[in-house]
């Protein structure tokens, strides 16, 4: 519709990831001062982060393995916060280059406030909708998710 949805001019999320070997972190600055993190917790065949927002954690991702492309942000009780998933687009294009494409679904908390040509689009249902902060602390996941799992330069 032509609607300016978000401007970045004072909030500037950076992302900061440090050199790692079985474990990732990655941290979330605004003007250099550390607002989250997510951290990367090792399991043999899950894909398991845990995400904070200064030092309370605010949601975990528990993928069930390595086939699955879809990563849930649930919170303590267990419910949707968000989702991402990373979207195949071809076996040529995923075997012959580096590049994926990802979608980040942060839904509504209230399906009221959908209106005109978004009401015919299936809005993820979560539990509350997430803060600016905390969208940023998403983005850096995937992220993070697409340098453990799916760069061919992971980790470096």
């Amino acid at each position: 519709m032509g609607n300016e949805l978000f401007r970045t001019l004072f909030y500037h999320p950076q992302v900061r990831r440090p050199f790692w070997w079985i474990t990732s972190s990655i941290y979330v600055e605004i003007d250099g001062k550390e607002i989250g993190v997510v951290h990367r917790r090792w399991h043999l065949w899950r894909r398991v982060y845990d995400l904070y927002l200064g030092n309370k954690q605010f949601a975990v991702v528990e993928n069930p393995g390595l086939w699955n492309w879809t990563f849930t942000l649930k919170d303590i009780d267990g419910q949707v916060l968000a989702e991402i998933d990373r979207d195949w687009r071809g076996f040529g294009f995923e075997i012959f280059t580096d590049a994926g494409q990802y979608v980040i679904r942060f839904g509504k908390a209230d399906p009221v406030l959908k209106t005109g040509p978004a009401s015919m689009i299936q809005e993820l249902d979560v539990s509350r909708p997430l803060t600016l902060s905390e969208r940023a602390i998403a983005l850096a996941l995937a992220i993070s998710l697409d340098n453990d799992y799916f760069s061919r330069h992971g980790g470096w």
